[in-house]
């Protein structure tokens, strides 16, 4: 038992060290792959934490919630109000953005967990499209409607000195300015080190560490029993509703604070934060990248995001200088059958990519890291003798 336990502390370590190396230098790695600008990599940071969230919900209790965009939009219209009445400071922006969160999960956890399976999941969804409706329409005087909620000159920001002129003040950490960037050069490299992209790198690898206590803890070991048998856990009198709401709560709290980093880096926050696909995208980012491992919902958002980077940005005209090759009787055709995956249509490549990993791959790209593992430990242990072939009559004549 012991040396199971150090091992698992052990991988517990090496994980949270490769994380962290990874989301400290992905200027640097991710800069061969045309990723390496600080926005994309604040939206694999922000997506990354709300999938991780996702996953303490759907991968311990095997809950699926179809609403958790609405704790995304609160998260970020509560920034926004931070940045309007208190400071242009993003740590009281964070804090009263995961509070509210937390609060209004709690509310609509209570509700929804007095049911279970597609029935949860109905309500969930009803209750992300009533608060996007709520926000679009009845509640316009505090999120402005389909304008969405924005910074002016004339917010009060109490916490703030009034020495502001020539534009908006910028969010900020402290002092250092959300959107400043510092060029350093290694190796004879120039790399852009942006101080909104390490505030929110350093957010993920804390929520990814606070959900790895969560997944080895007896809070979490309990919610890994829910999932697998709660009837059971029922019939033997175990209340398990405070432990699902708990999981609701602090899943939707992840979610909060991923709006909230959305406004930080751009402050504005509008209803279609709030929709169904943004619900739908982070099941997709956690189905893909492995539902109830640790790494896999991170990978899964990155994976989304960069690919909605590249194929979202091709239209026709680039589409035709790749397509130069195909002969000239059939470009147009070409053009126009490609052109039905990227660009505004790129949601097809996501839906087939999706379908792919689904039937061949139902654990996700951790599976596949997993298959690709155990081959090469078979290679590395090499071919496995048969058991030879025992003589009964010689071996009882020997045991007499």
């Amino acid at each position: 038992m012991t040396n199971s336990s150090s091992k698992t502390s052990l991988n517990n370590f090496l994980l949270m060290l490769l994380v962290t190396g990874v989301v400290l230098a992905a200027p640097i790695i991710f800069e061969p792959f045309g990723a390496g600008y600080p926005d994309l990599l604040q939206r694999f940071a922000i997506f990354g934490i709300f999938a991780v969230g996702f996953n303490i919900l759907f991968g311990l209790t095997g809950y699926l919630s179809f609403g958790h965009a609405a704790f995304l939009g609160v998260g970020s219209y509560t920034a926004v109000w931070s940045f309007k009445l208190l400071t242009m400071n993003v740590v009281p922006a964070i804090f009263f953005s995961v509070l509210l969160t937390g609060l209004f999960a709690l509310i609509i956890g209570y509700i929804s967990l007095r049911r279970s399976g597609i029935y949860f999941s109905i309500l969930t969804l009803a209750f992300a499209q009533m608060s996007y409706n709520l926000a679009y329409s009845v509640l316009t005087p505090i999120t402005n409607g389909e304008t969405g909620l924005q910074l002016s000159l004339q917010d009060p920001r109490i916490l703030d000195a009034k020495n502001i002129a020539g534009g908006l003040p910028n969010t900020n950490f402290f002092g250092y300015t959300m959107n400043q960037t510092n060029t350093y050069e290694f190796f004879g490299t120039a790399y852009q080190f942006n101080v909104g992209y390490y505030v929110c790198g350093v957010v993920l690898i804390l929520m990814f560490y606070i959900a790895m206590r969560i997944f080895q803890s007896p809070f979490g070991m309990m919610l890994k029993a829910i999932k697998s048998n709660q009837t059971r856990m029922k019939y033997t009198g175990f209340d398990t509703r405070p432990y699902l709401i708990w999981a609701f709560v602090i899943s939707g709290m992840y979610a909060g604070l991923a709006g909230a980093l959305l406004s930080i880096t751009d402050p504005l926050a509008g209803a279609e934060r709030m929709q169904w696909t943004a619900s739908g995208e982070v099941v997709l980012m956690t189905i893909l990248g492995g539902v109830g491992t640790m790494i896999g919902p991170v990978l899964g958002a990155a994976l989304i995001k960069y690919l909605e980077n590249i194929f979202s940005a091709i239209n026709t005209g680039e589409l035709t200088r790749m397509l130069s090759w195909v002969p000239e009787g059939m470009q147009d055709f070409a053009v126009s059958t490609v052109g039905l995956f990227v660009g505004d249509g790129w949601h097809l490549t996501l839906g087939l990519m999706f379908m792919i990993v689904v039937v061949f791959l139902p654990g996700g790209i951790m599976e596949g890291v997993r298959r690709i593992a155990r081959l090469f430990s078979r290679r590395k242990a090499g071919p496995v003798e048969p058991p030879r072939a025992t003589n009964i009559a010689t071996a009882g004549e020997g045991g007499a």
